[in-house]
């Protein structure tokens, strides 16, 4: 398979080929988006916005997001665990998810949380109790938060630290308020009863299930690829796939310029064009695992938050910009609140592109993103190969 056709393949599984909604969207389309991604990253950086917004608006334009977090939070559809990293899925892959809570209970997960939950027990039993009788409750609404000081773990109150405890091991649920502060209850408030009754598969089959949902998901992908979309170990990963393959769940196939061979689902669509415009969250899945993106799209892309700012090499936040089957740019952005703006402090085009063209159709974009998130305008700085011609075009 040509490396072309590859692209083609994992846009499309992602959604990417989808018609786009013509009227007002609402929770059909969230479920059509989900059916595709499986979950989405929640993460608390919100430069632009939440993190979990940026998937949903790259796939189908603008929404409310006040319905979207109704629908995730509420609407007893979805629940949020650990997947890839903390994310929020459907209910029904709560048991193929057990596994994971179930070594984290053995220790699989932060040293300190399992040190502290084994020191501490009877503390984190009464943590549970008081979830079970007054739940949803914040870490601060604990009768005993035990503030704590240190440098480890940023200092976290022992109150929170064992609730995220019995969180990663799957005691207690969580879902988030209008400022994204975790409340914390019984799992049974927020999974429903039947999925919770069903038996938790063993974990060869529970692996093979989650791959083949992120064969899926991808269209094509490596056996790191699929391994890394719910974290599987990749050790634990290759055999997995072998079985899939055996069975005719996934497919081998050898991607032209790859070195490693791959997967592809049986049921991938492979459009014969692409015509994709949006900009991408760092967390969206197309891009999340930088190695596959590298190798689709010939685009290196870091995330630079946690760079010190005079070594960063494009910027604090930066949005890939995908334009048909191709990431032909990046901008570094910062919706500025305070001053009504989307602020795009820097502006990349990839080596052999049309500038003049990347500028006009990122404009479009720029403008389309910054009426979503309720900003007046757009701001075009002046560091970055595509910036002038941008600034260009827009005037």
């Amino acid at each position: 398979m040509k490396q072309g056709v590859a692209a083609r393949v994992a846009l499309a599984s992602q959604g990417f080929c989808d018609p786009s909604p013509s009227g007002r969207i609402d929770v059909r389309h969230f479920r059509r988006v989900l059916g595709r991604l499986a979950l989405l990253q929640l993460d608390s950086v919100q430069t632009v916005c939440r993190s979990h917004y940026l998937p949903i608006y790259s796939r189908l334009g603008s929404y409310d997001r006040d319905h979207l977090d109704d629908w995730l939070w509420n609407s007893g559809e979805m629940f949020e665990t650990w997947a890839h990293e903390a994310s929020i899925l459907p209910v029904w892959m709560e048991p193929a998810l057990r596994w994971r809570k179930r070594r984290a209970a053995e220790g699989d997960t932060w040293p300190g949380l399992h040190a502290m939950a084994t020191r501490q027990a009877k503390y984190v039993d009464a943590v549970i109790a008081e979830v079970e009788e007054h739940g949803p409750i914040r870490a601060a609404d604990l009768s005993d938060p035990r503030p704590r000081s240190g440098d480890w773990w940023n200092g976290r109150s022992d109150g929170k630290r064992a609730l995220d405890w019995l969180f990663r091991i799957g005691m207690v649920g969580s879902r988030r308020l209008g400022n994204f502060e975790r409340t914390y209850e019984p799992l049974n408030r927020l999974v429903p009863a039947q999925v919770l009754a069903k038996p938790a598969p063993p974990d060869e089959a529970a692996q093979r299930d989650l791959l083949e949902v992120a064969g899926r998901c991808q269209g094509i992908g490596t056996a790191g690829d699929l391994a890394d979309y719910f974290r599987i170990g990749i050790s634990e990963a290759r055999p997995r796939l072998a079985e899939l393959v055996e069975h005719g769940r996934l497919l081998a196939v050898q991607v032209e310029g790859w070195r490693e061979p791959a997967f592809i689902h049986p049921e991938s669509p492979r459009p014969r064009k692409v015509a994709a415009r949006a900009l991408l969250s760092p967390f969206d899945p197309v891009v999340w695992y930088r190695p596959r993106a590298e190798r689709l799209f010939g685009f290196r892309y870091r995330i630079e938050i946690y760079v010190p700012a005079g070594k960063r090499e494009y910027g604090y936040y930066v949005m890939p910009f995908l334009l048909g089957q191709d990431l032909v740019g990046r901008v570094d952005l910062k919706a500025d609140r305070s001053e009504g703006v989307l602020r795009a402090r820097g502006v990349f085009a990839e080596d052999g592109t049309d500038h003049c063209h990347v500028a006009t159709e990122l404009s479009a974009e720029l403008d389309r993103l910054a009426t979503f998130l309720g900003l007046e305008g757009v701001k075009v700085g002046r560091r970055g190969n595509l910036a002038a011609v941008l600034r260009s075009v827009r005037h």
